[in-house]
């Protein structure tokens, strides 16, 4: 019985540490953050694409490091495992800012509020078993560190313009809104 409730309550505190954590890097990198989001949300198969050539420039050091019968190398690989996750987390901040700003549009909530509500999307979307493990959890991870490469590299989307009246074409919004 101890052993269920230890596992229940690391999954809980899990539960409650990832939005506080995106939520962190939001209220700490303002910048770094709206630039991952608008990455995320002007050009989702570009972040996907780049994230994925860092992934598997990440994983055949990471492998190989851990796959070394020497102390130092795995501890180095150990590293690298979680710094890149870490790396990824300014990504999935990004993502989860991009949901609570579709959140804020829908309904009269705070950007705070919004933001926490689409972590906590992000995060139950991904826990569900299967589905989210292989076509939310994978895709988005992919997804986060391309947004964190594009965010720390400034890499930003060009504006759309309109090619018969020369105008920039807004993407995000409709003008309606």
């Amino acid at each position: 019985m101890a052993d269920i409730s230890a596992i229940f309550f690391i999954l809980l505190i899990l539960g409650v540490a990832f939005p506080a954590m995106l939520a962190a890097w939001w209220l700490l990198f303002p910048n770094l953050i709206a630039r991952a989001q608008t990455r995320v949300a002007k050009s989702p198969a570009a972040s996907f694409w780049l994230g994925l050539i860092v992934v598997i420039a990440l994983t055949v050091p990471i492998f190989i490091l851990l796959a070394l019968p020497f102390g130092p190398a795995k501890l180095i690989g150990w590293i690298m495992l979680g710094a890149s996750l870490a790396f990824s987390s300014i990504g999935s901040a990004g993502i989860a800012a991009h949901l609570g700003a579709r959140l804020t549009q829908q309904g009269n909530l705070s950007p705070i509020s919004g933001f926490i509500r689409g972590a906590v999307i992000l995060e139950l979307a991904a826990f569900f078993p299967i589905l989210g493990w292989l076509f939310v959890w994978i895709p988005l991870l992919i997804t986060a560190f391309g947004a964190t490469t594009f965010a720390l590299l400034n890499w930003m989307p060009r504006e759309k313009v309109d090619k018969e009246t020369g105008i920039q074409v807004n993407t995000l919004k409709p003008e309606n809104a």
